[in-house]
């Protein structure tokens, strides 16, 4: 087996204001990395558009409805203060969705050994009826509920590494016992959610908080010491990441000091989980990192590092 990449020239037409750090550019600098020969044996496939029904799954209809209305034909308008839409916006966050589905099926029917979805916008901060943080859909809660109620596995964890807490993972799956959230990320910082004292209703969210200035050691320390004693205890079926690389030294939205290496060995780390528990399926989404140099590196060490497991 191999290890997928999902990804869409639609996922380019968000085309944000200038200045805003989740620009197109952000993506064209990940895949440019994964252009590079080192990854000649992915299996490239195009993202397809998300069936309605499966935003549905964590989604209620007056926010997928919302969001459809707030589609420009010209111009972008403000969600909020950090989310804007444009007329290219509707079938970037379908196709984002859309890659994360086709990926868990693909992985989970044993076509490929795991999956990295190069997409934009990314969805971990989008909660159940508010799109923020650059964040339409809940891409990684969606893929996991597809696995859980269309596949019928009975654990699934997501595990998300971005900087910022995924306030909307969490809100999408408080109460939904079968999925086991741990993420590590910077406190204080976007949103202002993620204090280990957010469990979930079934205990199945763990909050590993950082300081400004944590760096290697102490992000392993906590993966080590919480998240992956965690997931081996779990047990899960298959294993989500939201794979944001903003923790790293050089991005200029937060204050963690990570690097490549890091970011390598935490996807081995995981891995290791998934081989133990899951017959080694895991599927990666990109959400955050904006420095772009940093995101195209850090991204390729992760794909590294999923193509080696996934063979």
């Amino acid at each position: 087996m191999t290890t997928g990449l999902y990804s869409h020239p639609d996922c380019l037409g968000h085309e944000t204001p200038p200045g805003h750090p989740e620009r197109s550019d952000r993506l064209r600098a990940v895949l440019a990395a994964l252009d590079d020969p080192a990854f000649a044996a992915l299996d490239r496939r195009e993202a397809p558009l998300v069936e309605r029904s499966e935003l549905l799954r964590v989604h209620p209809e007056s926010h997928v409805a919302a969001i459809e209305a707030a589609i420009p034909a010209v111009g972008d308008v403000m969600l909020d203060a950090d989310t804007h839409v444009m007329a290219g916006s509707l079938k970037a966050a379908q196709r984002a969705a859309g890659a994360v589905v086709a990926a868990v099926d693909a992985v989970i029917a044993g076509e490929l050994g795991n999956a990295f979805c190069a997409i934009r916008p990314p969805g971990h901060h989008a909660e159940r009826s508010v799109p923020m943080g650059f964040c339409l859909f809940g891409n990684v809660s969606i893929g996991a509920k597809r696995a859980l109620d269309h596949h019928g596995l009975e654990r699934v964890a997501i595990v998300d590494f971005d900087v910022h807490h995924g306030n909307g993972t969490q809100d999408l799956l408080w109460d939904e016992a079968r999925v086991l959230f741990c993420s590590t990320h910077q406190m204080p910082l976007y949103p202002g959610s993620g204090d280990p004292r957010e469990t979930g209703a079934h205990g199945n969210i763990i909050n590993a908080a950082l300081p400004p200035g944590a760096g290697s050691v102490a992000f392993r320390n906590v993966m080590e010491g919480q998240i992956l004693p965690a997931l081996d205890d779990f047990r899960p079926e298959l294993v989500l990441i939201s794979a944001g690389f903003d923790a790293h030294r050089d991005d200029p939205l937060a204050q963690l000091e990570l690097v490549e290496e890091d970011f390598a060995w935490v996807t081995q780390r995981i891995c290791d989980v998934a081989d133990t528990h899951s017959g080694g399926r895991v599927v990666s989404t990109l959400e955050g990192g904006y420095d772009l140099e940093a995101l195209a590196a850090s991204a390729a060490a992760h794909v590294k590092v999923l193509m080696e497991r996934g063979k």
